[in-house]
């Protein structure tokens, strides 16, 4: 997958233009690697770097370095990719809906399809904010914003993630209660969801809300794995106040700056 294009395309997408004046970020002169410098300029994601670097393609300060962590002093260090020089790019922020069978990653060494197949080539530089497993389903950010995406992944944050998860059974109140109170796992860790509801039941299988703020590494499905329920669909509807509403699978948009704002509020 090729690293970032001068995205010239005039689309809605919220953004926010580099300053003309130097941001207390950058005029500290904090040293960071050389890759993520890359990523945090907007230019492309982490790992794409790491291979540009690699293949001899960037240039700092007119030498070549071939080490992706070679310190970088942002906002000072002369920055260039194939003799291109790299600034501040604009800020993108979307809003994608995964569908079951995808990966959340750049490239699948077993050649499985990964979201970047779902966008356009000129947005497949953008990096997922946090992920989805692949049987997992539903609203997935995407974002050139490094530092927006680690408030938002940042577990100190307790940032409300709602899932409608399908399950095996029917969920009666004693289930529900159990979701609250805590399920432990076979290697003794606690695992509870912060708010839980029924949503709907069918004959032999219903489907429950559950709001996590954690960020527990497949948190879902090893608190169901522990009672032995299976599960059945999984599909995460919101991320704070961000509802995935009512866009088709497979397909993206652009977030409103009202929406992108909401967000903020509340990291």
């Amino acid at each position: 997958m090729g690293c970032k294009r001068r995205f010239r395309a005039r689309l809605s997408f919220i953004h926010v233009r580099p300053s003309n004046k130097i941001r207390p970020f950058f005029a500290a002169s904090k040293r960071v690697g050389l890759a993520r410098a890359l990523s945090k300029l907007g230019f492309c994601s982490r790992s794409q770097a790491f291979d540009l670097i690699r293949q001899g393609k960037v240039t700092l300060n007119g030498t070549r370095p071939t080490n992706p962590s070679t310190p970088v002093r942002l906002g000072v260090d002369r920055i260039q990719v194939e003799g291109r020089r790299i600034t501040a790019a604009e800020k993108l922020y979307l809003l994608l809906n995964k569908p079951r069978g995808i990966v959340t990653t750049a490239s699948d060494e077993k050649g499985r399809d990964t979201v970047y197949s779902l966008l356009p080539e000129h947005l497949r530089w953008l990096a997922p904010v946090g992920r989805l497993d692949k049987a997992s389903e539903g609203l997935l950010l995407l974002t050139n914003d490094s530092e927006w995406a680690a408030r938002i992944t940042d577990p100190a944050n307790h940032l409300d993630k709602t899932y409608h998860v399908q399950i095996n059974v029917l969920a009666g109140q004693p289930l529900i209660d159990s979701l609250l109170r805590g399920i432990e796992t076979a290697k003794g860790e606690t695992l509870r969801a912060k708010r839980a509801s029924p949503v709907r039941a069918g004959e032999k299988n219903s489907w429950v809300e559950l709001v996590l703020d954690e960020g527990k590494n497949r948190q879902i499905r090893r608190m169901f794995d522990a009672l032995g329920i299976e599960v059945l669909r999984l599909i995460r509807v919101a991320i704070g106040p961000q509802q995935l509403g009512a866009l088709p699978k497979g397909k993206h948009r652009p977030l409103h700056p009202d929406e992108k704002a909401r967000l903020d509020d509340i990291l």
